[in-house]
Formats: structure tokens, sequence, C-alpha cells
């Protein structure tokens, strides 16, 4: 039952089921993120005060920032891999933040602020939302992994990033902080940073290698999910019961689809995205027959709820039986051929 329910969504999110998009919808302007032309271009576009340069990770335009300059400063390290760095793994993180944002995830869902609404504070991310803290980990910290590893040179400035109104030990702001906090983490994204620099070229950067740093970005990835989870456990409470468990369905699908190096460049982002719900789920939502989502959709919400079950009443087994069946080159090649050859028959 288990396995069944994760082909299922993985066949649901495979690329290959959205192949009706055209290329042009998945490169064209269309396939960035909102605001991603107003965003800071690198980190000296950002705020500099006594020194530091400060970013408002609480801003949604601020944040994208963040990821804009990860994403231009390992360009050079995927120019083989497609055009206008489209072939760079690290667009998943943007993409999923951008989809946060456009459905209404990162508003505050206390409804106490404006924070994150059309009608007040519209590119505020309030710390009250379960998403705007998950994201946190998958953008902060990355970054500042990064610049550990070098990634941005030497920068004339120490970087800060500014606390939010509460909850403020939750989170850590600079380089020295997050590694005194959360050692193992910054560990793995600097580990996933490194491998960049020991490539050659882009074009010595080969299909073996690739995977290999899809195989560290994973690793940190679901580290930091790992992380989190527990932290922002209490933050469930401000959102419907569906969404609620949503929210812990996709946090254990990550897990999954992870340990088969799932590819997150542009295109591929993109075709994964359009199967997921484009807004917040509330009460009376009941899978698989929400009115207003697409038959996929419903579909892909269904099968992560079910994978998610199957796990639990395995003790984890479930997953761990898929990451020994992953283990391997050959065996996540194996994995993602089945996925195509079922999806396209």
């Amino acid at each position: 039952f288990g396995i069944h329910a994760l082909l299922v969504v993985t066949v649901s999110l495979s690329p290959v089921t959205a192949a009706a998009q055209s290329e042009n919808d998945i490169t064209g302007e269309d396939a960035y993120p909102p605001l991603w032309d107003l965003a800071p271009e690198n980190l000296l576009d950002f705020p500099v005060k006594d020194n530091k340069i400060v970013i408002s990770a609480w801003n949604y335009q601020e944040r994208l920032g963040v990821y804009k300059s990860l994403l231009n400063a390992s360009a050079k390290y995927f120019d083989a891999f497609g055009p206008q760095n489209s072939g760079n793994i690290l667009w998943g993180l943007p993409l999923q933040h951008e989809w946060q944002f456009r459905t209404g995830r990162l508003a505050d869902p206390s409804g106490v602020t404006s924070c994150g609404y059309e009608n007040g504070e519209h590119l505020c991310q309030s710390v009250r939302s379960w998403w705007s803290c998950m994201n946190y980990y998958l953008a902060i910290i990355p970054f500042l992994g990064a610049v550990e590893a070098g990634l941005f040179g030497q920068l004339p400035y120490e970087i800060e990033i500014l606390p939010p109104e509460e909850q403020k030990d939750d989170f850590c702001y600079n380089v020295k902080d997050c590694w005194s906090r959360m050692p193992e983490l910054m560990d793995d994204w600097k580990a996933f940073f490194e491998v960049k620099h020991k490539a050659v070229s882009s074009a010595t950067f080969s299909s073996f290698k690739l995977d290999d740093a899809l195989g560290l970005m994973w690793k940190a990835h679901t580290t930091s999910i790992a992380y989190a989870l527990p932290k922002f456990q209490d933050s469930l409470k401000y959102l419907s019961d569906p969404e609620a468990n949503f929210g812990k369905d996709w946090a254990n699908a990550v897990d999954f689809i992870g340990a088969t190096h799932f590819c997150t460049d542009l295109p591929t982002t993109n075709k994964f995205q359009v199967f997921l719900p484009q807004r917040m789920l509330v009460e009376g939502d009941v899978l698989p027959s929400i009115s207003d989502f697409s038959p996929q959709q419903n579909k892909v919400l269904e099968s992560l709820r079910a994978l998610h079950k199957a796990n639990k009443l395995t003790g984890g087994l479930l997953l761990k039986l898929w990451q020994k069946a992953m283990s391997t080159e050959a065996g996540r090649e194996r994995g993602r051929k089945m996925i195509e050859s079922l999806t396209s028959s």
C-alpha cells in the first residue's frame, strides 16, 4: 500500500505529466517568482548599516533577494545544464517560496495582524506562519552556509539578518550565531556549496557530479526540515486541520522525493508545482473532492496523505526501505525510469 502510494504521488508530480506545458511557459516570464526583477541581484544591493549588510528575512522581496543572490553566485557551475541559469538546481527553493507567497501561506494565519495580506502589508512574511518559519530554514540557513563556503568570495561587510517581532529564539541571524546554534545544518549546506568549488568547470561537471550535488543538496534540505519541524509544531494551531495535515504530509513527502535526487532546476520545478494547491486548505475541504482543485491536485493531496499515513503506520520503515532502494545512482535511475514509463503509459 505504501509503495503504491509513493508511486502514485511521484507519478503525479512527475514532470512528464505536465508535458502539455510548452518550454516557452517554463522559461518565459511566467516561470519566475512574482517581483523577481525587483529583488536584490547581489549582496551589495541590500542596505549596509554599521559595516553590516542588513537583510530583512521577513519581507518577501528581500528573502527572494537572498535566493536570487544564491542563484546568481552559483550560475557558472550550471552553464552546461540549461540557458539563462535554468539548469541551476537551487531553483526549487525560491519557486517553493513564491508558491507559498502566491497562495497566501506566508501571511499571518491568526488574523491578528495585516501581515501578508493585499489590504495590509502585502510583502510581509508572518512569523506566525508555519510555512514562513519552515522556509526560513530553507532560505537563510542555506544562504549563510554559502557565505561560509566562500560562494560570494571575500565580502567587505559582515551579514546580519533582522529578527522577527516574536519567537526570536527560534532563529539565528549571522554566520557565527548559526554555527554555534545549529552546526549540523550549517555543515550540510556548506558541504553542498563547497562541492561546486571542487568542480573544475561546468564542462567537466558530469552527470555523476550533478547527481552527487543533488544528493548533498537534498541531504541539507531534508535535515533543515527535520530540524525545523518540532520547533514550529505550535504554529500549526493557527491553520485549519486540512492545511495543517497538508503541511505535515508535504514535509514527509520531501524525504521520499529527495531520496530519488529529484532534479530541482527551473523547468522541472515549475512543472512539479502545477499540481500543488493554489490556495490554503480550509475546514470543509475533503479529499479527493475539493471542487475548485483540479483532479490532479486532488490526487496529489490524497497521495501525500496516504504516503504519510503509510510511513507512520510502519514506524518510518517505509521511508528506510525506499531510501535503501534509492541508495545507488543505478537504483535512482531505475526508479526514475520506472516512474517515467508509468507516467507515459
